[in-house]
């Protein structure tokens, strides 16, 4: 069907409403972007499919990152009447049980259930822009408010994300998709959209946080061959904010660069992803294919004169391709380096055209911001940080997963309430913000509201959305080092600030972890850090030194230590502790013993054991296995 009106996407839209969602139906929603399917769901997927092959009353459907990667694979089971249930660990073993137990009523909360609606639900407004809309029950669509992992989070960027089938163009229009679209190609000016995206506030998602709405005027202003880039090289360790979004929702994307090519005059566009993302750009090429057969992709869309057209290029996995000139570059088939900003690539940038360039989770926002309205979205975030951010919550925390919270919000909520804390009653060290170039934040601000004034206060930045949480054991002085490390290996080597700058810088790390820091060390660690932030030619080298001085600056004691004393107190750079049996404590259960790969520790059963310290590699397995903290770091 060639779409041409608002009237053809309600028609699509209640044809899909009626069989995706039919009150006679158990539906039964499997989340299958790439950390689902690593956890187990494809088998469950392909059991549950055969199992109900020819059972009409139960409805198999894949859907995207549900957003609690902790608890993969997650499945969302949902019938009229019924409660809305999400379930956790179900692996291909469990998912036939789970599906009879919930059509009988069967809900053994210690067994499968991890949360239920309660609440009553309302009948939704707009599915599409609205992320605080409800949904009658057997639409099957609202959100997870009983669940703690979901109660502060609020759905814009993420509102189709395992909600949808994302390889179904009709489940997108079920939920308003592309109503944006034609509401910007037939009742709106392009001067009218840019304006209404400046009032939304929104910033740049990819990390610079440039006004999205102003970046886009002075695109339009310049005369050549205007074009749109779409920025899905996400390369931060621990990010997947893009890849969720591209693998649970490539039409919100598309169609936010279909909206921005109106706004600005552009017929041309290109979506850059990373070669290890091959879900994220099976499922684009999908959504392309079926944007372009309903004639909302190519020539004359949607029976108007505009064109557009989406090309997909991926990048061999170069860090530094996430910084816009190099992106650039590398899209015109040359090295991916960066160069200097004093020509702006928005007069100036791929093929010398004016271009307009941003990353997934911007263009995702657009859609919603067109229906709703500028005001709507500016109504969210503080001051200067308008709407909601994606997050990745990764490393010493209890719920790893992907959330969408309104900007502002603390990181103490982000952590302890939505991230459930830290794992092992262990005490919380740190949180680092914005990726392996961004800064250390310990304890002492974590009521700090996150936005990108408040995150630049304190010596860290936004980033892309990656938050790695740090506990007790974590040594300050080592994370430094490994960040470097990586931004080393990644760093193009243009420019000598930054080449020669984080080098000797790593060296400094390396040697101090190994036990031969000196002093001065510290000191010439922050003179080199200011340096390559101040000349360093493009974003990755003046963020570089980030994770350094923000160490240096809360944690300097642990450098000291290293320095002075010798001592890791975190008990990690190998070199500078070992690890000791605490008699007192010692029950001489003796799982410490069959654990250790050296056989390094002995002794009687019920007697304090005994480690050798010519045999322990200081793995740290018995530190870890022991229950009676008798294993101490010395």
């Amino acid at each position: 069907m060639q779409i041409q009106s608002i009237e053809d996407l309600n028609t699509i839209s209640q044809n899909a409403r009626g069989s995706l969602y039919h009150p006679d139906t158990i539906k039964v929603n499997i989340g299958m972007a790439s950390c689902g399917i690593a956890a187990g769901a494809q088998a469950a997927f392909e059991k549950a499919t055969k199992a109900f092959a020819d059972d009409d009353t139960i409805s198999i459907c894949q859907t995207g990152c549900i957003g609690f990667c902790e608890q993969e694979p997650l499945v969302e089971i949902v019938a009229d009447g019924k409660p809305r249930v999400i379930y956790k660990n179900i692996t291909a073993d469990r998912i036939v049980d789970a599906i009879e137990d919930y059509r009988q009523g069967r809900f053994d909360k210690k067994k499968w259930i991890m949360g239920q609606m309660r609440k009553p639900l309302g009948v939704m407004e707009d599915a599409a822009t609205n992320p605080l809309a409800k949904v009658t029950p057997h639409e099957g669509l609202a959100f997870f408010e009983d669940i703690p992992f979901y109660d502060k989070q609020v759905k814009i960027a993420l509102r189709n994300c395992g909600y949808i089938d994302p390889d179904d163009i009709e489940a997108y229009i079920a939920r308003g998709g592309y109503s944006a679209l034609l509401k910007a190609l037939k009742s709106m000016k392009p001067k009218q959209i840019i304006d209404e995206v400046k009032a939304s506030g929104l910033r740049g998602r990819g990390g610079g946080g440039f006004p999205a709405g102003i970046k886009w005027a002075t695109c339009a202003k310049h005369d050549g061959e205007r074009s749109i880039i779409c920025n899905a090289d996400e390369g931060d360790p621990g990010a997947y904010m893009d890849r969720s979004i591209l693998e649970g929702d490539p039409h919100s994307v598309i169609e936010g660069m279909l909206i921005a090519g109106v706004a600005i005059g552009s017929s041309n566009g290109y979506i850059y992803v990373r070669n290890e993302y091959p879900l994220a750009v099976k499922r684009l090429v999908t959504a392309l294919k079926q944007a372009e057969a309903y004639g909302l992709l190519g020539d004359g869309i949607a029976g108007t004169d505009f064109s557009f057209k989406i090309k997909i290029s991926t990048g061999a996995g170069a860090f530094v391709c996430g910084e816009s000139t190099a992106l650039m570059a590398s899209l015109e088939g040359k090295v991916g380096r960066p160069r200097a900003k004093y020509v702006h690539t928005v007069e100036k940038g791929f093929r010398d055209g004016p271009t307009n360039l941003n990353n997934v989770e911007t263009y995702a926002n657009v859609p919603p911001i067109i229906m709703k309205g500028g005001a709507w979205y500016a109504g969210m975030g503080t001051e200067h940080s308008k709407g909601t951010k994606v997050f990745s919550l990764c490393g010493k925390i209890n719920n790893t997963g992907l959330v969408e919270v309104p900007m502002g919000v603390s990181l103490r909520e982000i952590v302890f309430e939505l991230g459930g804390g830290v794992p092992k009653k262990k005490k919380f060290k740190a949180v680092q913000t914005g990726g392996p170039s961004g800064g250390c934040i310990p304890e002492r601000f974590l009521d700090l509201p996150v936005d990108y004034q408040r995150l630049a206060e304190v010596g860290s930045i936004m980033g892309s959305g990656g938050m790695i949480v740090m506990d007790q054991d974590t040594c300050m002085v080592d994370v430094a080092r490994y960040f470097l490390d990586f931004l080393k290996e990644e760093s193009c080597g243009q420019c000598n600030p930054c080449r020669e700058g984080i080098k000797q810088m790593l060296d400094i790390l390396t040697d101090i972890c190994a036990g031969k820091g000196k002093e001065g060390d510290i000191e010439l660690l922050e003179e080199l850090g200011s340096m390559v932030q101040r000349f360093s030619l493009c974003g990755l080298g003046t963020a570089a030194p980030n994770p350094v001085l923000t160490t240096i600056l809360y944690f300097r004691d642990e450098y000291e230590a290293h320095i002075h004393d010798k001592r890791c107190p975190a008990g990690v750079c190998k070199a500078l502790f070992h690890y000791e049996i605490d008699v007192e404590a010692c029950t001489g259960c003796g799982v410490c013993a069959k654990k250790c790969p050296e056989d390094a520790i002995t002794g009687k059963k019920k007697k304090p054991h005994q480690l050798d310290q010519d045999k322990c590699i200081k793995c740290g397995i018995c530190y870890d296995a022991c229950k009676f903290d008798a294993i101490a770091i010395r």
